[in-house]
């Protein structure tokens, strides 16, 4: 199937030409024509399937078919809902490609920057509204934002405004929105609390699904590297010592780590820069153009940093620390393989982490290959067990977290 085949006007086309689109990926084959029907939807898709074009595409087409003549005033048509301020500007980017011949104003709006240049582009007016839940919340309470014209919301992202602890101020959006509204709700997993929320805000919806729940790309070549957690550093060098890897985003679980292991990668003479929450908007942003052009080699960044982080032929991604929810490495090693290209995703396991790497194996349904081919390797690895009580009891604190905030929410 091609675009042409999708129904779409021709000014949308005409921007998928520029963009060398010819066909969809399946989620947005499947999605595309069920938005335009108006129909709520629930998809479910692991990250780098498509989804911001699967929703932007049909939301442009049907706010062009109903733009007309009248002059004044007119409120936010769609409101596109995002956990993260990368994922926001990533959203707001494909607005701009796909609808640069629709005459459709759009804006993207998030915290940790200067309100004005926002508020003062929110009174001039915009259609398409992309947001992080709590600037959102802000500039609704200081009456600059009124969601009552709202007929299109997007949900983006469901799961992870779960672990960010969103959604709270979701709800409180929510609230805000017209009760005649066309939703849409996409999320890469489906745990049982984002079952409920989506129940909660969805009318009789159609539902996508392209790929299993919690499944990781075919195109991902996987292996984990076992070594001492001392070693981690010196394996990564090792590792990095192989100039094909032309890009690397490497995972660490907190910002103290992210930057510990940046510095560590730069003293080692290998270009290297961290992202996390703790770094200013401008930091963040910078970081990230110097990795999208190849002037940074190394990207090192938190799981809530990296969450919209989308770069073309990204090469690996590198688990410096395994997380210890293992729908997060789906979510992870998702940032390469994207749209059906070729990736690698290393993992390094020290014996704490083995625990880990035992639920990630359950959840994918498979075991990821060892490379003991290194000079770091753990040959004791297989007593993690026996040393590994902190983890795992960091592992059922986390189940019980999750079970209490599913109990908040009802």
């Amino acid at each position: 199937m091609t675009f042409n085949q999708l129904n779409l006007i021709e000014p949308i086309l005409k921007a998928l030409e520029k963009e060398g689109y010819t066909q969809p990926t399946p989620i947005q084959e499947q999605s595309i024509p069920l938005i335009l029907q108006r129909k709520d939807l629930l998809g479910c898709a692991q990250t780098g399937t498509g989804k911001t074009a699967a929703f932007a595409i049909p939301i442009l087409q049907l706010l062009r078919n109903e733009q007309t003549t009248e002059r004044g005033p007119k409120g936010i048509k769609a409101l596109i809902l995002t956990p993260t301020r990368e994922l926001a500007i990533q959203i707001e980017e494909s607005f701009t490609a796909y609808g640069r011949f629709t005459g459709l104003r759009h804006l993207v709006i998030f915290g940790g920057v200067s309100q004005h240049a926002q508020t003062a582009a929110l009174q001039r007016g915009v259609d398409i509204l992309v947001a992080t839940p709590g600037r959102l919340l802000d500039l609704m309470n200081q009456g600059f934002i009124n969601l009552n014209s709202i007929k299109l919301f997007v949900l983006d992202e469901a799961d992870r405004m779960l672990d960010m602890g969103f959604v709270h101020d979701v709800k409180k959006v929510i609230a805000k929105l017209p009760v005649k509204r066309q939703t849409l709700f996409f999320s890469a997993t489906m745990p049982p609390e984002i079952t409920d929320l989506a129940n909660t805000i969805l009318v009789n919806p159609a539902k996508v699904e392209v790929t299993p729940v919690s499944s990781t790309a075919e195109t991902i070549k996987q292996a984990v590297y076992f070594v001492e957690k001392n070693n981690k550093r010196k394996l990564l060098n090792h590792v990095l010592e192989d100039r094909k890897i032309e890009t690397a985003l490497v995972f660490t679980r907190t910002k103290h780590g992210a930057d510990r292991v940046a510095k560590d990668l730069n003293n080692a003479g290998i270009q290297a820069e961290a992202i996390h929450g703790n770094k200013s908007q401008n930091a963040r942003q910078r970081a990230l153009t110097n990795f999208k052009s190849r002037t940074t080699r190394v990207l090192v960044a938190t799981d809530i940093a990296a969450r919209g982080i989308d770069v073309e032929e990204l090469t690996h991604v590198i688990n410096f620390e395994l997380p210890n929810v293992p729908e997060t490495y789906v979510h992870r090693i998702g940032r390469t393989g994207r749209a059906g290209a070729s990736g690698i995703a290393l993992s390094f396991c020290d014996a704490e982490e083995k625990p880990y790497l035992r639920d990630i194996h359950k959840l994918i349904s498979k075991n990821i290959p060892v490379v003991e081919d290194h000079p770091y390797h753990f040959t004791s690895i297989g007593q993690a067990e026996i040393v590994a009580s902190s983890a795992e009891k960091n592992r059922t604190e986390v189940k019980k977290k999750k079970k209490w905030f599913g109990r908040s929410r009802s």
